[in-house]
């Protein structure tokens, strides 16, 4: 194993100073698609296979901290949520250990070796680990199921099971304490309640390729969840949503769209701000890879950026998401659903890893300032990257606010605009009698007021345009045409008269027993309809006399 090392630009413009490799080493075993961990103060990963490497980002002097236990290669570490103390779990083929940093560096300090508390074993090859908002029980996922393992009793209080292929990653609602969010590569996210081990929700197949990544936004409340071919999908977790889907996001086409943004921005930048450093490669689209996979998403601290020293991003107390890929960082908003940022790992040559096969972030809200910790797709180097967002944000290009731009028009209004009956009533000189009935043919808003009742609205004014002409010419009082009563005789039965008794007529409707289901005269007096319940419907003369019009109705 190399000495960690410990770069930093030397170069002091901005453009150098987005990204700076703090720490970088080399481990005897790679550590690709491995769950990593970065907190506030620290960040942890695999180092040689079967040890826990703990790095602190904010004294970097600090000697590294090797925790040994594990006779497997780690495949999942995650940090607790509380600071004090401060736990760390890892997972191996072989156990379950969970760690109290603090502890572990008195050992280290007293020459002692650091021991960990085993909280399960033997539960085969565990893609994620995940603590509770409180850190008492944490969620390992194990192949098909997710396992919540309580970290003082050392049980399991809980097995969930439904998935129908690995659990790649789940999160706890930091709201609802007892519901827990899973995805899995049989793609589809599900929602259970740990405390009873029972299933709320189960969506459906969502794209084609596994969901590796899963985040929860508590301002929002939203899931976002990342797949292997670059597709996010957020969904809604409000009370009465029923998890409906909010929107779908191709990272390949928004990175597209973003690049495209820069190019337009920069040509229509005054000349003195041409100048602004810019990564090369995002304006040339056919660089793009095919497929970005979402190895993890974690919060962006955007917003705490001064307006100041914004460039082309537009959120400013919107929510952001970091989105970490194999092929770089970008920055999503949550509000609009557009990219705020992209950083390539290509486009900084000082980067010793240009393609990472896992990926964590984790932003600070103090200084600005953002880690992420990276391990090589096809090596085995490890590392952590220092990314300052005040200097990302300025290097994008800002639009241009300093000129006005003034434009003729080349022809009148249209009629059909809506500036043109202004300039009518404006300009004309007709009389004042043609003004009003001009004004009159023009419809204006009204005012917008709520009624406790409802009222019918618009058939007293004339209408638009003429739909049709009623015949109001004919004169009959009301009664039928001698057509009708030439025909049969139409009559009234009074109402003071008893029930009718006696049988006038009778007909055969099917050759089959069937059931008669409803009747129904024309508004003319002339047809009855009868509805069978074989579907057929059949119309007879009103006397019953003649072969009867057959229609057929599809069942529904």
């Amino acid at each position: 194993m190399e000495e960690p090392q410990e770069i930093s630009s030397t170069d002091d413009s901005c453009v150098d100073d987005i990204v700076i490799e703090k720490y970088l080493v080399e481990s005897k075993e790679p550590a690709s698609h491995v769950q990593l961990a970065c907190g506030v103060q620290h960040c942890a990963f695999p180092l040689d296979g079967n040890q826990l490497c703990i790095w602190n980002t904010e004294d970097p002097s600090h000697q590294r901290l090797i925790l040994r236990g594990h006779q497997q290669p780690i495949t999942a570490v995650v940090f607790g949520n509380t600071a004090n103390p401060l736990l760390i779990c890892s997972a191996s083929q072989d156990c379950v250990i969970m760690w109290k940093l603090d502890e572990c560096r008195e050992k280290v300090l007293e020459g002692l070796t650091p021991r960990g508390t085993v909280m399960r074993t033997l539960l085969g090859k565990v893609l994620c680990l995940r603590f509770c908002p409180d850190d008492r029980v944490v969620a390992a996922c194990a192949g098909n199921k997710i396992l919540v393992l309580d970290v003082e009793s050392l049980s399991t209080s809980a097995e969930l099971e439904g998935h129908r292929g690995p659990v790649t990653a789940a999160e706890f609602c930091a709201w609802r304490a007892r519901v827990l969010v899973s995805v899995s590569e049989d793609r589809s996210f599900k929602v259970w309640d740990h405390r009873l081990g029972s299933l709320i929700y189960s969506s459906s197949v969502l794209t084609a390729s596994p969901l590796l990544s899963l985040f929860i936004d508590e301002d929002s409340r939203q899931l976002v969840t990342g797949s292997a071919d670059g597709q996010l999908w957020i969904f809604s977790l409000g009370e009465s949503h029923h998890y409906r889907c909010v929107t779908h996001v191709d990272l390949k086409k928004k990175t597209e769209s973003f690049s495209t943004r820069r190019v337009e921005s920069q040509l229509c930048s005054l000349p003195e701000e041409s100048q602004l450093p810019s990564t090369d490669g995002l304006e040339r689209g056919g660089e793009i890879e095919v497929e970005l996979p979402v190895l993890s998403l974690a919060p962006c601290a955007l917003s705490l950026v001064p307006s100041s020293e914004r460039g082309f991003v537009s959120s400013e107390n919107a929510s952001c998401l970091w989105i970490g890929s194999s092929a770089g960082l970008f920055i999503l908003n949550l509000a609009n659903f557009e990219l705020e940022a992209v950083l390539r790992y290509k486009d900084f040559r000082n980067l010793s890893i240009q393609v990472a096969g896992s990926c964590a972030v984790m932003g600070k809200t103090g200084n600005h300032m953002a880690f992420c910790l990276l391990t090589s797709l096809f090596g085995s180097q490890v590392a952590v990257l220092e990314i300052r967002l005040a200097c990302l944000v300025r290097s994008l290009p800002r639009p241009n606010v300093g000129k006005d731009l003034s434009v003729l028009p080349r022809s009148g209004v249209l009629p059909t605009s809506p500036l043109y009956f202004a300039l009518v009533e404006e300009k004309s000189t007709k009389p004042a009698s043609q003004k009003q009935s001009a004004v009159r043919s023009v419809v204006k808003d009204q005012p917008l007021v709520f009624h406790s009742r409802v009222r019918s609205s618009g058939y007293t004014s004339a209408p638009h345009v003429t739909m049709f002409l009623p015949k109001t010419n004919i004169k009959n009082n009301g009664k039928r045409s001698s057509k009708c009563k030439n025909n049969y005789k139409c009559k009234e039965y009074p109402s003071e008269s008893p029930l009718p008794t006696r049988l006038s007529k009778q007909l055969a409707v099917a050759s089959d027993p069937t059931a008669v289901c409803c009747l129904q005269f024309s508004d003319d007096g002339r047809r009855l309809a009868c509805g069978l319940a074989n579907h057929l419907s059949l119309v007879f003369d009103a006397d019953l006399s003649g072969k009867p019009a057959v229609f057929s109705a599809s069942r529904l």
